[in-house]
This record gives C-alpha cells, structure tokens and sequence, in this order.
C-alpha cells in the first residue's frame, strides 16, 4: 500500500478497520475486542477507534504478526471460552461467516472462514517449474476470521517458538480439528492500492443487494 496504514485508510466514508470490526461488535457474543497497532498508533490511538464500542481494547503489536496475536492474547480476559483473530485489512467478512465459525468453535471446532478455490493451482519450484498440480476440489483459500476454542489457541501460542501467517496451521500441528467455513470470494484482503477501489465497489453492490 505504499506504506500507508491501510487499516486507517478511507472506505465508503469510514475507516477501513471500523468496517472490519463492526461484524465481530454486531454479535452479542463478543465481550472482547482487542486491536494490536504499531507502536506509534498505539500509543495514541485515534479517538474514532477507542470511542467506537466499549469492548475494544487497543495494545502494542509485534515485528511479526505472531507476536501482535500474541500479545493480543494476553490482553483478553482469562475466561475467554472463544477466541477469533482477524486481519484488520479484511473489511469485507460476511456477518453469517463470523457467525458460523463462532458456532464452531464454542461446539470445540476451530474453524477458518475462507472460499474454494476456482482456479488450477500449481505447485512450482524455486524455478517455477511446475512440479505438482493438485486436485481443485480439494484445495480452498484460507482468510480470517480463524476462529478457535480459547484454550486450544493459548496452548498452540505457549510455544515460544510458534511462528507463522495462519493461526489455524498453529493448531493442526497439534493434530486439532479444524473445519472451513465458507464466507464466499468477496472476504478481501487490502494488499495494494487499487483494492481500496474494488472493495469500495463491493460495498456498493452489497448496499444494492446484488451480492
């Protein structure tokens, strides 16, 4: 993006992180929500974000993004039963796919919302040579929320030395159970400039119920 803070970035009128926590504060549910910032950010927080609900919470996130959830973490109330974790530059998560995976992980199944793949994947090497193309029907898109039963998610972040881009991964080598929930291909991650304009679109044609 630039190096701009994409989760603070305008969307539809209101900041991109606001739209990616309102799914999560519009379920009775949630008694939590902490946002890991930058440093900077949250040391002085923009009022728009603290004032927004009462549940949220803001800490000091990490260099890497295990360490932001791990101090996350640790900022939640001991008897948390149900932890989600959520990427800040997904704004777009559907209401019913937060749900679900909430259903799922207080039934004691983790659960990661995400959509089938359409394409043929290919497995390259270092090269890009093609050295495997997998079964499509079998291979899905993992995104967040990744929804998991509290005690299953502290245990797999006690390991100091647990690292990695997907909670979910964290808790299969646990040999846990997790399921996909299926929260459909529009559940975009903000990555580069011109997504900002696509999700903008996608919010319009929610408005106009056309998806």
């Amino acid at each position: 993006m630039g190096g701009a803070r994409k989760v603070f970035a305008g969307l539809a009128g209101e900041p991109v992180l606001v739209h990616a926590l309102r799914p999560f504060l519009a379920d009775a549910r949630v008694t939590s929500v902490v946002v890991a910032l930058a440093s900077d950010d949250a040391a002085a927080p923009p009022r728009w974000l603290t004032a927004l609900d009462e549940r949220v919470e803001v800490v000091r996130g990490g260099a890497t993004r295990t360490a932001s959830v791990r101090a996350a973490l640790a900022a939640l109330p001991d008897d948390t039963d149900v932890i989600a974790v959520h990427d800040g530059a997904r704004p777009l998560v559907p209401l019913d796919a937060v749900a679900a995976a909430i259903d799922l992980a207080a039934g004691g199944v983790a659960a990661v919302v995400g959509c089938r793949a359409v394409d043929t994947i290919k497995r390259v090497d270092a090269r890009g040579d093609v050295v495997e193309t997998p079964e499509r029907s079998a291979l899905w898109h993992a995104q967040t929320p990744q929804v998991f039963p509290a005690a299953l998610l502290r245990a797999a972040y006690a390991d100091p030395s647990a690292e990695g881009t997907d909670d979910a991964a964290l808790v299969e080598h646990m040999g846990a159970r997790v399921r996909m929930v299926d929260g459909g291909r529009f559940n975009l991650k903000l990555t580069h400039p011109g997504d900002l304009a696509l999700a903008e679109a996608i919010l319009g044609l929610r408005t106009a119920g056309v998806v």
